[in-house]
């Protein structure tokens, strides 16, 4: 869908963006800023920034930043669109109706009617439920110790045992078989034809973050097989990309998700109060849900069966979570299966407990590896120690490695450095680092050029939206083609064309943008840390010096891309580098 500049900033302007994320985040004025806790990391001291005359936000902690768009993108998870008729609707900007290409208009009239049939689905589920042909799935769902009012709010349901009621009631609704084999509600092949996927089951709705339903998971009533069955991929539902229970967790603003393996477990916390509990598809959890999660929180305490298969996907999980930057902790349920059956036995107070004495995932994998060699025996210490130094040669940064050093060795008896020279030895032995070398005293490790250069382009363009006085003296010498990081170029041009409209309108910039990781870096380019200069001779000079290295560094990448036949561009460089040195005689005023 495509909706104009225009129609964009309209909805944007009228969305203050200090008025939209202090109903998200407790926001302190600070200055000409307000200040918060970072709703996308964990931290103690507020580095999180929100500026109502640039109408952006910047977090000076993890990098986060963007326009009023970015923030309600990142923070509910929506598209762009989404996030456009959000913020449409709060403001009560009505949009104009959506105009799609052929193929578009196809795929988008697709995806209506498969949430159409999915919502249909649930609804005919739910009422099924109620009937006498339901009996068996509410007296399971009632031995499960099910309220009303949790069946009600997980929509949960039953399919008959006729294989094809489902798909006759939507084909009187008007849907072709196609469709609904394209929904994933019907299966077909040449013996039975054309029948329903899930009967004589009950049903779990699958919800996405929009509480849309997109599948379906069933609990075969009986002997069948399979015991639970889910929704096949759809164009609607990818398993690798969304939890049960997501839509309603994400609510609960909890700093932390409850991790389960199953849908009863899922429902039985939430019943109990704890309300930030989700569970992969019937899947393994994949690096998509990792990255599903690190939107919303940035610690999982994981509550997989306590059997040996819960135990292995719990250890595979961890490290998943870890690389997408969410810390794991583990929560055991013995003497109990899972969290359903501990719950109904000792209650929500006992596994509060639980949460509360839950193991780092780092240390509950030593104490599984435990159980793989005789701790009393000399020689067992020693290579479970060398299996424990293995692991935590993995850990890349060198205080978080030692910390984890530190833990080890407390819990295991053994000295902290003698710990600390077997994790470096088996990480050169096994090629995860180099020996240590002493440096060469003749050896200077620098910083690139570049590197300074760069940084000199975003504290120019800082500069020029924090001081728009500066914007007459700085444009006559240098222009947006002089910033030579591709990105940093598009953003001078849209400020340059902006100034001399008279309307310099940094969040509105960010429209141009689609992708998150150029949000992030554009908001940065607007939120460069400046040294601190009390002069106003200082500043002038800083500013000087600034201009100057952007425009040298920009005529010297021009000179190593120059073809040596461009007769009229060595003439235009020649004539740049004799401006520069008039611009040493430059004089800046900031007044």
């Amino acid at each position: 869908m495509y909706y104009s500049d225009e129609i964009i900033e309209e909805v944007r302007s009228k969305n203050d963006i200090v008025d939209v994320i202090s109903g998200y985040v407790k926001l302190k004025k600070q200055g000409s800023s307000y200040f918060g806790l970072c709703p996308f990391h964990s931290e103690k001291s507020p580095s999180f920034s929100v500026s109502r005359d640039k109408q952006m936000y910047y977090c000076f902690g993890c990098g986060a930043g963007g326009n009023v768009f970015t923030f309600i993108m990142e923070y509910e998870n929506y598209s762009f669109v989404e996030a456009l008729k959000f913020l449409a609707q709060r403001a009560g900007v009505e949009l104009p109706q959506e105009e799609y290409s052929k193929e578009a208009k196809e795929r988008a009239d697709t995806r209506s009617a498969l949430l159409e049939m999915n919502k249909l689905a649930a609804k005919y589920y739910y009422a099924q439920l109620k009937t006498e042909g339901g009996r068996q799935a509410r007296e399971y769902l009632q031995n499960r110790q099910l309220s009303q009012e949790t069946i009600t709010a997980f929509g949960l349901g039953y399919s008959s045992k006729y294989s094809d009621d489902l798909f006759r009631y939507l084909k009187m609704k008007g849907y072709s078989e196609e469709m609904i084999i394209k929904a994933g509600l019907v299966n077909v092949d040449e013996k039975h034809g054309v029948y329903d996927k899930f009967w004589n089951r009950v049903m779990f709705p699958i919800m996405d973050v929009n509480n849309r339903v997109i599948g379906f998971g069933g609990r075969v009533m009986g002997d069948g097989k399979p015991k639970y069955l889910n929704s096949p991929e759809t164009l609607i539902f990818d398993k690798s990309r969304n939890l049960y229970g997501l839509h309603r967790a994400r609510t609960s603003r909890k700093p932390y998700f409850i991790v389960c393996e199953g849908y009863m477990d899922v429902i039985s916390l939430h019943q109990a109060g704890f309300t930030n509990a989700v569970a992969s598809l019937g899947t393994a959890l994949t690096a998509g849900h990792a990255a599903l999660i690190k939107r919303y929180v940035n610690e999982v305490y994981l509550t997989y069966d306590s059997d040996e298969a819960g135990t292995k996907a719990a250890l595979r999980a961890a490290p998943i979570l870890r690389e997408a930057g969410v810390t794991t902790r583990v929560i055991r349920m013995e003497p109990y299966k899972d969290p359903d059956e501990f719950i109904k036995n000792l209650g929500a107070e006992a596994f509060e407990e639980r949460i509360r004495k839950a193991r780092n995932s780092f240390m509950f994998g030593l104490e599984m590896l435990e159980k793989g060699y005789d701790l009393n025996a000399p020689e067992g210490k020693t290579e479970f120690l060398r299996e424990a130094a293995r692991r935590l040669a993995r850990f890349e940064e060198e205080i978080e490695r030692d910390n984890y050093i530190e833990a080890v060795a407390k819990t295991y008896h053994v000295g902290y450095e003698e710990l600390k020279k077997l994790v470096v030895k088996v990480a050169v032995q096994s090629g995860m680092a180099a020996p240590a070398t002493k440096p060469r005293q003749t050896i200077r490790q620098e910083t690139p050029k570049e590197d300074g250069h760069i940084r000199s382009q975003k504290i120019l363009l800082t500069w020029l939206i924090d001081r728009e006085e500066l914007f007459d003296q700085v444009s006559r010498y240098v222009a947006p083609e002089d910033f030579t990081v591709e990105l940093y170029r598009k953003v001078a041009e849209l400020l340059y064309e902006q100034h001399a409209k008279g309307e310099l309108n940094p969040a509105q910039i960010m429209n141009y943008f689609t992708e998150e990781e150029e949000h992030r870096a554009v908001a940065a380019l607007f939120n460069t840390r400046i040294k601190e200069l009390t002069t106003a001779g200082e500043q002038e000079k800083a500013i000087k010096e600034t201009i100057l290295r952007v425009k040298e560094y920009s005529i010297e990448t021009a000179t190593r891309n120059l073809d040596p036949t461009d007769i009229q561009g060595l003439q235009r460089l020649m004539n740049a580098k004799k401006a520069v040195q008039d611009l040493h005689k430059l004089h800046i005023s900031i007044n």
